[in-house]
């Protein structure tokens, strides 16, 4: 029996909470190794398999977290990642960003230095100090050097934006992206407050605000779209039930074309005004119509967790 293993590499941008979602991932059993240098993930991995095999074919779990400390190294990542691949080796990859803003107001808040702030003069020396225009247009350039950087990785992974998500949510996220099935195409349908910007982390984006709006009946503004009260409202209007079944057809006749290309998760976000009636209710009705075709998610920004 060959050795089993169950590979997570998480990257992403300088502050977008990936020491979280370790931490998340070693609450759910993934053994966790960070900022490990890409030249030295074929060796853990040798070493993983032997212990996979002691172990009498037990899968071990392993998250690996790669990221701008390694600068230097990250070229050498995805040639190893193909060749893993080529082996038959399952690798996740999992990506977390953020808007250019938050990671501002993240480093801001903390006062700690960019990790590629050694790579700009502007920013070395100002990266940790409290920020002015002139510190805070140089640290916005690090990030921006950062994402160039991380885009061919960031291009190849499952993306999680936790732009607006709390701790406990994305840790909740990480979750429920790593327990999908990685043989097969992750589906994820994410509702969102178009007040609140899109989804970074959306393939496709699809506007709900068209649709007769509940928060305007009394007794159904302080429920949800997962609520019975507003299933049934919304399930009246037929503009409700068509622009879902538009939305069904459209993936439908794409997602073939998407798996041949390899890709792992798709992620569609379906925004209305609030991110708290329309958007919701049609992801929740377009998980049960594809729950038994793909491996589906739902994820409510505005809603999980609260």
């Amino acid at each position: 029996m060959s050795a089993a293993l169950d590979i997570i590499v998480l990257t992403g941008m300088s502050g977008s909470g990936k020491s979280v979602a370790l931490n998340a991932l070693e609450d759910a059993g993934y053994y966790c190794v960070d900022n490990l240098p890409p030249e030295l993930l074929t060796q853990l991995l040798t070493l993983e398999r032997q212990r996979a095999s002691e172990d009498e074919g037990r899968t071990r779990r392993l998250a690996v977290a790669v990221d701008a400390r390694s600068a230097k190294s990250l070229p050498y990542l995805l040639p190893v990642l193909d060749n893993l691949r080529t082996e038959g080796t399952v690798v996740r990859p999992l990506f977390l960003d953020a808007s250019n803003e938050a990671l501002l107001r993240r480093f801001s808040e903390t006062r700690r230095p960019h990790p590629l702030a050694s790579l700009r003069d502007a920013s070395a020396d100002t990266a940790a100090m409290p920020l002015d225009d002139d510190s805070a247009q140089a640290l916005l350039d690090t990030i921006e050097l950062e994402r160039e950087l991380l885009e061919p990785l960031r291009e190849r992974s499952a993306i999680i934006d936790t732009t607006l998500l709390r701790p406990a949510q994305l840790r909740m996220w990480v979750r429920h992206t790593v327990q999908a099935l990685p043989s097969r195409l992750t589906l994820v349908f994410q509702s969102f407050a178009y007040k609140n910007g899109v989804p970074l982390d959306a393939d496709f984006v699809f506007d709900s605000r068209m649709l007769p709006n509940p928060h305007y009946i009394k007794e159904l503004k302080p429920l949800t779209g997962r609520d019975q009260p507003v299933i049934d409202y919304l399930r009246e209007q037929p503009e409700a039930g068509e622009l879902i079944a538009q939305i069904e057809a459209f993936l439908l006749r794409w997602l073939p074309a998407l798996e041949n290309d390899q890709r792992s998760y798709v992620t569609v976000a379906i925004g209305c005004t609030g991110g708290q009636h329309r958007s919701v209710y049609c992801v929740e009705q377009l998980t049960q119509r594809f729950a038994g075709r793909n491996v589906v998610l739902a994820r409510h920004r505005e809603q999980d967790g609260r």
